[in-house]
């Protein structure tokens, strides 16, 4: 749970809304009042899943060890990323400051533009401002960041495409060591079945009959290994789902696309084995020993 110092004009900026009870207000803030507003997980953590039943308002909470008393609870907003926005308490800034966290500076200031033509000229102001205030002539020497939710959506699309790429190259190896160890599994099948091979053929079974057959079999290997591959995805997705705080669905054509790359690692990686077993002589394959 995230410990939040606030002025009340923070809901706003955030577009924060309450579910029930108040936000904080400034009488709070000047008063340095040990108030709180929990947010829908926070609240469900400390008073239990029917806490909406029970009303949290007007309890106590302790944090770092001192009473607290709930004065709001948020409307539910969900989950960005890593962070649970609704897994959060907000306290009045100056509670924060001086009483919880004994400190006297702010780690972040929330700002809204009132468009987004007027963005880019708020941030030149504000930076001007700040460097004015922390006394710094030399914009490259600037000791604070400013960005906007533009560049943390950009950030965030640049780290998706990074793990996308990584757990594909991840992905890609892994059906290539998988190919290779259901070719060598075919190989040794076909050994082993080298005198069944030359009896069939003596039969008068033709070479594509024959490699229809290892086809087949390589494709129903990598099938059920798809298969396997697919409920432990659902599972370790559901838990890990649920660990996070994340919505849990599933993907279809995701899964289609699974069994269709494990058909096609069958088809690719069982060619050579099945195309060995189709060219055997029926001679040399019933001397077979």
């Amino acid at each position: 749970t995230q410990i939040i110092g606030v002025a009340p004009q923070y809901s706003v900026v955030r577009n924060i809304n309450v579910a029930s009870g108040s936000f904080i207000t400034q009488r709070n803030v000047e008063a340095r009042s040990k108030v709180a507003v929990l947010g829908p997980q926070a609240a469900e953590d400390l008073f239990g899943e029917d806490w909406q039943g029970s009303d949290p308002i007007g309890k106590s909470v302790r944090i770092d060890g001192q009473s607290f008393l709930v004065i709001g609870v948020t409307e539910s907003k969900g989950g960005t990323g890593f962070q649970n926005q609704d897994d959060r308490i907000y306290i009045p800034l100056t509670t924060a400051q001086k009483t919880l966290f004994g400190s006297n500076y702010l780690t972040s200031i929330a700002v809204a533009a009132t468009s987004e033509e007027v963005m880019e000229q708020a941030r030149n102001e504000i930076g001007y401002l700040l460097l004015e205030r922390h006394r710094i002539s030399d914009p490259y020497q600037a000791d604070f960041s400013i960005f906007s939710q533009e560049d943390i959506l950009g950030t965030a699309a640049q780290i998706t495409e990074t793990f996308t790429a990584l757990l594909s190259g991840i992905a890609a190896i892994s059906l290539v060591v998988g190919g290779i160890g259901i070719m060598n599994i075919m190989l040794v099948t076909v050994t082993e079945r080298t005198r069944e091979i030359g009896l069939r053929k003596a039969l008068g079974a033709k070479r594509k009959t024959i490699t229809a057959q290892f086809l087949f079999e390589a494709v129903i290997i990598t099938f059920v290994g798809g298969l396997i591959g697919v409920v432990a995805g659902i599972i370790v997705s559901y838990f890990l789902s649920n660990s996070f705080g994340l919505s849990f669905g599933l993907s279809f054509p995701s899964i289609l696309l699974a069994f269709g790359v494990s058909t096609v690692i069958g088809i690719i990686f069982g060619w050579y084995p099945a195309r060995k077993a189709s060219l055997l002589e029926p001679i040399e394959a019933l001397r077979y020993e």
